[in-house]
């Protein structure tokens, strides 16, 4: 019977400390929505300027960087799916392929900034305008956060590795994944509002 009650003590511990780092990590994810809705905000009230740049076209590169993030969090989600299922090379796989997609996105990013470059859009100097400025301060400051969400990746991938995860301990992945799908939500909003946004 005692060993029932701390049992269920235990158990009761495990819940609300979930339900604490998931709250943390919403009021995070909320307050980075605020900080993207506020720089959207600016573009938008910046698109009365005479000087605004409205003929031009987002770099191919974005495009694919869109499918490759998108790809990206599904294979997260699988990685999920497989650990609670105590699947565990399909979990080391998925969450391998999702930080190599990840890292393919950050090269995309980069070869979209020399696509714009080579179309003379530049982000300072004689030749740059406000436009193209704003462009490449919300996909920086996108780039910033995703950097924390490839670190957090390695931290599970590392704790998975040492045998932290199974069915009945996902806590790690979970708060990992809901990052990851939160990066991958926040940046198809980016490149909808920049791509039809003119």
């Amino acid at each position: 019977m005692e060993m029932a009650i701390k049992g269920m003590t235990a158990t009761e511990h495990k819940e609300r400390k979930a339900r604490s780092y998931k709250l943390i990590l919403w009021f995070a994810m909320i307050s980075m929505t605020m900080m993207f809705a506020g720089l959207t905000s600016a573009y938008v009230v910046s698109a009365s300027r005479p000087d605004w740049l409205k003929d031009f076209d987002l770099p191919s590169a974005f495009i694919a960087s869109t499918i490759v993030i998108i790809v990206s969090s599904l294979t997260f989600h699988f990685a999920k799916k497989a650990i609670q299922k105590d699947n565990r090379s399909l979990t080391t796989s998925l969450l391998l392929v999702t930080f190599a997609l990840g890292l393919l996105f950050v090269f995309l990013q980069f070869e979209g900034f020399n696509q714009m470059i080579a179309m003379g859009l530049n982000p300072t100097g004689p030749t740059s305008t406000v436009t193209t400025s704003f462009i490449y301060v919300v996909v920086l400051v996108h780039f910033a956060h995703l950097f924390g969400g490839l670190i957090s990746l390695l931290i599970i991938i590392y704790n998975h590795f040492k045998q932290k995860y199974n069915s009945s301990q996902t806590l790690g992945i979970e708060l990992g994944a809901m990052f990851w799908h939160f990066l991958d939500f926040l940046w198809l909003y980016l490149f909808l509002f920049l791509y039809f946004f003119k």
